[in-house]
């Protein structure tokens, strides 16, 4: 379908739509349509709609069947994440979801295989990977110019206040988790992507300043298969705003953090086998963003798009990717919960994340 226009169909009007919003205003996104969007909020999902000159809908089984979306984005709340991309899938719709793909790794790999099953794409929101800055770095590590790996951090520094925690779902177990499912995801994500596989990990949570079921707070160390080290510092209870959002690599041949809020800019870019282009990397790969979603949605949407318009359906982010990652989280919320070191290789699930709060208080 070279020359057709790509029907987008939304579900969920709230805080991260209001960033597609954003994005798709800035004219970079090509090939599409909207023809419906769903929320249960009739007054958001209305104001939305009239925004992208489209229909809205209360109820996302009516947008589904009625507008036919080829695509379509789950912007919901992280718990129900599995239920609407099951829901867009088994109606004939490819599927973009914002991170996490689900809340336990049995739901994403039931997805998995739903999509395949269906001939479907099924992408995940790991915008950060196609920042220019990231991009770089992972040719870095691709062609081994940091030699032998010897530690890589990640650190979040975010300010989340407490009328964030206050909606009724972000900081629940059931339906988000803390600042390492929701937040620092996107950097566990990239730690694992550029470094992994990891063997094993030993974290430990707390609740520094927001008042919330999960933690606004995770320290974590662990090791890589490969024997390097990592470490992991995560909080939403810096304040007054948020200051950094980085991950660095120490090698035997070289050093690189990338920083900013939002993995944006490189701040240290340094090797013993210099290139030519080294010098100007600072420069020509940094990029300045409003906030810490970045403006890399722009790049994953017009993939989702162009592998659509294809028929190739190659998902710029596959969905094992993010089933990787959620079993990354499980292990570093396992690891607090059982106060010690977890391996990954035996699968440790957390017994909160993505459980009924009941269950948990029994």
């Amino acid at each position: 379908m070279p020359n057709l226009k790509i029907r987008i169909g939304v579900i969920g009007s709230g805080r991260v739509a209001q960033h597609y919003r954003l994005i798709f205003s800035l004219g970079k996104i090509k090939d599409y349509v909207f023809v419906g969007v769903a929320d249960t909020d009739q007054q958001k999902a209305s104001d939305l709609a009239k925004h992208w000159a489209t229909d809205s809908f209360v109820d996302h089984h009516q947008m589904l069947s009625v507008a036919k979306p080829d695509l379509v984005f789950v912007l919901t709340p992280s718990g129900m994440h599995y239920e609407h991309v099951k829901d867009a899938l088994l109606a004939g719709s490819h599927v973009l979801v914002e991170k996490p793909a689900a809340m336990t790794p049995a739901q994403i790999a039931e997805l998995q295989t739903l999509s395949e099953q269906c001939g479907l794409m099924l992408c995940v929101g790991f915008q950060n990977r196609f920042n220019s800055a990231m991009i770089l770095l992972k040719d870095a590590v691709d062609r081994q110019r940091f030699g032998k790996i010897v530690t890589a951090t990640i650190r979040l520094r975010w300010c989340r206040e407490q009328d964030y925690y206050n909606d009724g779902w972000h900081g629940t177990w059931q339906q988000d988790g803390g600042v390492i499912n929701q937040q620092a995801i996107h950097h566990v994500d990239a730690l694992r992507w550029l470094l992994g596989p990891i063997e094993s990990v030993c974290a430990i949570t707390g609740n520094r300043l927001n008042h919330l079921e999960a933690e606004d707070t995770l320290v974590s160390v662990l090791r890589f298969e490969n024997g390097a080290l990592g470490t992991i510092e995560a909080t939403t209870a810096a304040r007054p705003r948020d200051f950094e959002a980085s991950i660095s690599i120490v090698g035997e041949k070289g050093y690189a953090l990338i920083g900013g809020i939002a993995l944006n800019e490189i701040i240290e870019w340094q090797f013993i086998e210099k290139l030519p282009e080294d010098e100007l990397a600072r420069d020509q790969y940094s990029q300045e963003v409003p906030n810490g979603y970045g403006l890399s949605h722009n790049n994953l949407i017009n993939n989702v798009i162009n592998e659509i318009k294809s028929g190739r359906l190659l998902s710029p982010v596959p969905i094992e990717d993010a089933l990787a990652t959620t079993e990354f989280v499980h292990a570093l919320y396992a690891s607090d919960e059982d106060h010690g070191w977890v391996r990954l290789s035996g699968k440790p699930l957390s017994l909160r994340l993505g459980v009924e709060e009941e269950y948990i208080k029994n």
